[in-house]
């Protein structure tokens, strides 16, 4: 294959991955080539099974698709208030951080309303307003259109936003987990955003409750063993122990730490 085509492959894969389904007469006119180059391209990428081919689109394949926020924010709440707990132990009053999108991060900034001072940096419009209750907290967030209905923001901007701060700690989920530690997202800009606020922290920290090992999502990430540290609920499923064993030094379970 031509370094070309595989380049227009890849790229036309993640136009999918962002927007959820694409035509072949966009993707055709995008390119500038054939209608019949890019149904070569479409009828090769769905051969995994990640994309399909669905009535002149290309789609995720519905595995691959995200849940709406607030069905997530509802699953597991034990769980999810436990990894909250956790994380608040570390963060003291008067910190810097960063809290990314997603319903555990959200859990996070829920199980902190009682820290004063903070300075939060968030993409998140539902962590600003969990944590506005504290008048002595300072929140930034930036600019650009709210996705709706996950309440949160994401784009180039939100990237320039994020590069221009530094954290003590950054606070981060992620859509699932392999089995070999890569963190998968559903949109390739929420990967660059949990990147760049990784690399502007001095502590990173996943918080990822047992549901996400295992769970597929199209856009992958950086990898668990290169995060600072990592709270989850409980054990994940077998296939996971050599992964457990092996950032186990940085693995904080929360089971039982809800309050």
């Amino acid at each position: 294959m031509s370094s070309k085509k595989a380049r227009r492959r890849e790229a036309i894969s993640s136009l999918v991955i962002e927007q959820g389904s694409v035509t072949v007469g966009s993707l055709a006119e995008r390119f500038d080539v054939s209608m019949q180059t890019i149904r070569r391209d479409v009828d090769a990428l769905c051969d995994g099974d990640m994309l399909h081919r669905v009535h002149g689109r290309i789609e995720l394949s519905e595995e691959f698709l995200n849940t709406p926020f607030d069905q997530r924010a509802g699953t597991n709440l034990l769980g999810k208030r436990a990894i909250g707990a956790a994380a608040t132990r570390l963060i003291p009053d008067g910190a810097t951080l960063f809290i990314s999108i997603g319903s555990t991060p959200l859990s996070v900034a829920h199980a902190l309303r009682r820290r004063k001072g903070l300075t939060v940096i968030t993409n998140n419009l539902s962590v600003a307003m969990a944590l506005s209750e504290e008048v002595s907290n300072r929140i930034l967030l930036p600019g650009g259109e709210l996705r709706l209905p996950d309440r949160d923001i994401l784009g180039n901007e939100v990237l320039d936003f994020f590069g221009r701060f530094r954290a003590d700690f950054a606070i981060f989920g992620a859509a699932g987990i392999a089995e070999d530690g890569c963190l998968l997202d559903f949109h390739t800009t929420e990967v660059r955003a949990t990147q760049k606020i990784c690399e502007n922290a001095q502590t990173s920290v996943l918080v990822a409750d047992g549901s996400k090992f295992g769970r597929p999502a199209p856009a992958v990430g950086d990898n668990i063993a290169d995060i600072d540290m990592v709270i989850i609920d409980r054990y994940p499923p077998p296939a996971f122990a050599p992964l457990m064993k092996k950032i186990k030094d940085k693995l904080l379970i929360a089971t039982g730490e809800a309050k």
